[in-house]
C-alpha cells in the first residue's frame, strides 16, 4: 500500500475531501512506514551520550514508541495551526487575562515575560474540522517524538519527504532557541549558566528518558544542565540552589501548576521573588492551560464583544465547545451527560476526567460541586497497526508543540482506553506524514 494507491482510490471525491479521505484510507490500510528500531536506538545513544540508553531507559518502557506513522491531511494540520493562532491571539487580550486570572492561583499574578517552553495543543481528528481537546503548559514527549520521526523507514521517497520533524538539526535549534528566549525574557543578556530540569522524583517519572535527552541537548561548554528532584531545591541568600550550586533557569515538569504544595516552597519563593527564571510557570498555566479557559475560548458571543478577529472566532467555534459546570446548569448537563466529557480545572494526565456516558451518580456529585468543565465529546480517529502480525485498531490524537505561538513540531499518540497511557501494544508516539 502506498500514497499512489490512496490517490487512485480517492479520485472520485470532491477536491476538498481528497486529502482528508486519503489520510483516513492510509491510516486504515498502509503498513509500509515502519520505525527502524536499530536506527532509533543508535540515535538515542548518540543524543544521550550513553551507549546503554536503550537498555536503561527504553526497554523498561516497551510502548513509548509505535512502530508506525500516522497520516494527516495538510488541510487538517493547517486548521490545527489556525486554532493555535486563534487561541494565542485571544490569550494576548487584556479582557481574556482579566477573566482567567480571576480563578487562577495567587502565584499566577507574578509575570516575568515567559511564554512557556513546550506548550501543546492536543486534537482529535474526524469527519469535520479537528477538535481541540485540551492545552498543556508542560507537555511531555517532544524529544522522544522527534527521535521517532528521525528513525522512520518508508517504502518510497514521497512518503519520507512528507514526514514532520525528521530534521534533527532543525529540532535542536528550535529547542535551544526557545529556552534562550525564555531566559532573555526575564534576564536579558545576562549569561545563562545553569539549567535545572525539575520534577518530583524525576528518575521515577515515565518520561524520565526525555529529561536525559533534554539535559544533553541544552548543555554547552558554558552551560551546565542538571536533573533535580524538586524537594532538593533550596532558596537562600536570594538564589535558588541545588547541591549548593546556583540555578539560573528551571525547566519545570511539575504538575503542581501553581507551586502551591509545601514541598515546592523553595521553588515558589524564588519564582515569586524573580530570583530564577521558571518555564513553564504558574502564569503560563493560568493563561493557557487551565481547563476552565476552554469555556472562554468557546464563548463566541463573549469573543465578539472583545472584537476578536472573526477568523479566529470561526476557527475556535469549529474546534471547540465547552462550558463551565455551575449549580445553575448542572441539571442540564446531567440530562445530556452522554454528549460530554467532564474535566477538572487543573487536571492532567486524564485524572478525574469522566466520560458522560459512563459517569456514576456519585462521581457526578463531585463534578457538580467542584471546578469542572463540560466539553463536547469528540471521538478520536483510528490508526490500524500491526501487532504480532494482526491488524489492530488504535485510537489517536495529535499533539502540536508550540512556543510563543510558533509551532515547533507535531506528533501523534496511539493508544487504547480512555486516555493516552503508553501501555498499549503497538501504541506510543508516532510521527506524522502529511498528505
Amino acid at each position: 500500500m502506498n500514497i499512489v494507491a490512496a490517490e487512485n482510490a480517492c479520485l472520485h471525491l470532491p477536491p476538498d475531501e481528497v486529502a482528508k479521505s486519503m489520510a483516513a484510507y492510509l491510516n486504515e490500510s498502509c503498513h509500509c512506514v515502519r520505525l527502524d528500531r536499530g536506527a532509533l536506538d543508535a540515535g538515542l545513544a548518540a543524543a544521550s551520550g550513553d551507549p546503554d540508553f536503550h537498555a536503561a531507559h527504553i526497554a523498561p518502557r516497551a510502548h513509548l514508541f509505535s512502530d508506525t506513522a500516522v497520516f494527516v491531511a495538510r488541510r487538517d494540520m493547517a486548521a490545527m495551526m489556525d486554532v493555535v493562532a486563534a487561541a494565542e491571539a485571544v490569550a494576548a487580550r487584556r479582557e481574556y487575562r482579566d477573566v482567567v486570572l480571576a480563578w487562577a492561583p495567587e502565584s499566577a499574578r507574578a509575570f516575568f515575560g515567559q511564554s512557556g517552553a513546550f506548550m501543546s495543543y492536543d486534537f482529535h481528528l474526524g469527519d469535520g474540522p479537528p477538535k481541540l481537546i485540551e492545552t498543556n503548559s508542560n507537555a511531555g514527549g517532544a524529544f522522544l517524538a522527534a527521535h521517532a520521526a528521525q528513525a522512520q523507514s518508508a517504502c518510497c521517497d514521497v512518503l519520507h519527504a512528507r514526514l514532520m520533524g525528521a530534521d534533527a538539526d532543525q529540532f535542536r535549534a528550535a529547542v535551544v532557541a526557545q529556552f534562550e528566549s525564555e531566559w532573555r525574557a526575564q534576564f536579558g543578556a545576562r549569561p545563562l549558566r545553569r539549567i535545572a530540569i525539575v520534577d518530583d522524583a524525576p528518575e521515577a517519572q515515565y518520561l524520565h528518558p526525555e529529561f536525559v535527552l533534554a539535559q544533553r541537548m541544552l548543555a554547552t561548554e558554558e552551560r551546565e544542565v542538571v536533573i533535580v528532584d524538586a524537594q532538593a531545591l533550596a532558596y537562600r541568600d536570594g538564589r535558588l540552589v541545588a547541591d549548593d550550586q546556583p540555578i539560573d533557569l528551571v525547566y519545570n515538569r511539575l504538575v503542581d501548576f501553581g507551586l502551591d504544595e509545601p514541598r515546592h516552597a523553595a521553588l515558589r519563593a524564588a519564582y515569586l521573588d524573580g530570583a530564577v527564571a521558571v518555564t513553564p510557570n504558574p502564569r503560563v498555566h493560568a493563561m493557557l492551560a487551565d481547563k476552565r479557559n476552554l469555556a472562554v475560548l468557546a464563548d463566541t458571543a463573549l469573543l465578539e464583544t472583545w472584537a476578536i478577529d472573526p477568523r479566529h472566532i470561526q476557527s475556535l467555534a469549529g474546534a471547540l465547545h465547552a462550558e463551565l459546570v455551575t449549580p445553575e446548569n448542572a441539571a442540564r448537563f446531567w440530562e445530556t451527560r452522554r454528549d460530554y466529557v467532564f474535566k477538572p480545572a487543573s487536571g492532567h494526565g486524564g485524572k478525574a476526567v469522566y466520560r458522560g456516558d459512563k459517569i456514576t451518580r456519585g462521581a457526578w456529585d463531585t463534578v457538580s460541586q467542584q471546578a469542572y468543565v463540560a466539553q463536547a465529546y469528540a471521538p478520536p480517529s483510528q490508526r490500524q497497526v500491526l501487532v504480532d502480525g494482526a491488524v489492530t485498531p488504535l485510537k489517536l490524537d495529535v499533539r502540536v508543540y508550540v512556543h510563543a505561538g510558533e509551532v515547533l513540531m507535531a506528533a501523534a499518540r496511539l493508544y487504547q482506553g480512555q486516555t493516552t497511557n503508553f501501555r498499549t501494544p503497538g501504541g506510543g508516539f508516532a510521527p506524522i506524514i502529511l498528505v
